[in-house]
Parts: C-alpha cells; sequence; structure tokens
C-alpha cells in the first residue's frame, strides 16, 4: 500500500498546510511548473518525490516525463497532456499506443479525476493548482492510495483561495 500526495503549478509557492495533508503520504508527485527549486527542495526532505518539468522550468532540472510501475499500476505523470478527450497532439499517439492505467497531467489548474473509456479505461488525474499563479480561485491538490492494483481513498484537497 502507497498513500500519495498529489500537486501540480506551485509556481513557486508552496503552502505550509500541504506537509499536514500529506504527512501519512509514502510519496508525493509533482506534476510540473515547479518554480523555485527550494518548492521541489522542501517537498523531497519531507517525503520521496516523483517530479516532472513543466512550461515555466528547465528539463535540466526535472524530466519532461516519468513513467513507472507501482502497487499494479502503470503511471505516467507529464506536465502538459491535455485532458479526456482533447489529449495534447504530442500525448495522444503514446496514450493509444500504451495507455497507462494512471495519467497524471497538470498545466490547465482546472482539478478534474475522470476515467477515459477510450483508452482501456484509464484513470486521469490533474490536481488543479497549488500555487497562488493563475486563473483559477481555489488552491487544490490530491491524495490517495493505490493498493495492489487497487485506487481508493481519492480526496481533493482544498488549501483556500489564490
Amino acid at each position: 500500500m502507497t498513500r500519495i500526495g498529489l500537486l501540480s503549478d506551485t509556481h513557486s509557492y508552496l503552502d505550509p498546510a500541504v506537509f499536514t495533508h500529506f504527512d501519512a503520504c509514502d510519496e508525493i508527485w509533482h506534476a510540473g511548473d515547479v518554480g523555485a527549486a527550494t518548492v521541489a527542495q522542501q517537498l523531497a526532505a519531507f517525503r520521496p518525490l516523483r517530479i516532472v518539468s513543466g512550461n515555466i522550468d528547465s528539463e535540466q532540472d526535472y524530466p519532461a516525463n516519468l513513467r513507472f510501475e507501482l502497487e499494479g499500476f502503470s503511471v505516467w505523470i507529464t506536465h502538459i497532456g491535455g485532458a479526456p478527450p482533447r489529449y495534447n497532439p504530442v500525448v495522444r499517439p503514446l496514450l493509444q499506443q500504451r495507455p497507462p492505467q494512471l495519467f497524471v497531467c497538470g498545466h490547465s489548474h482546472i482539478l478534474k479525476v475522470v476515467r477515459d473509456p477510450k483508452l482501456a479505461n484509464m484513470l486521469y488525474l490533474n490536481p488543479g493548482a497549488a500555487g497562488k499563479t493563475g486563473f483559477h480561485l481555489i488552491r487544490t491538490c490530491l491524495r490517495f492510495t493505490l493498493d495492489n492494483g487497487q485506487i481508493s481513498d481519492m480526496q481533493v484537497i482544498e488549501l483556500g483561495k489564490r
């Protein structure tokens, strides 16, 4: 069993409440637009961190994509992936060839959790934006559990107004 804390689009702002909300998590995933390196450093010092670069980050600092297996799930984390059914044109053929079970994106600042029945019932996760920069009104992140091919305890965490 692995508890995951998922956030994106911090844009150099890391709300201290994240550490309380993710206290029971085993890993933190950040889906890009980290901003200041101190954000990633603080998260990595707190829990093991899986992180990708966003359009405001350098791919020299973080990879553009992460694909890995965890708890019976194939996972792909990228920043600009689009959303079902309108995926990024670069991502779409890769999803069609080899869809992961969990596809994690950021970029839109729009919280969305939905299955895509056209892609092997893949679960699409976008935690919204945890930072203060952007058009979103409420800062959000997600917390959930992966356990032997099952996902449970999906929770939306509201961090307050932008």
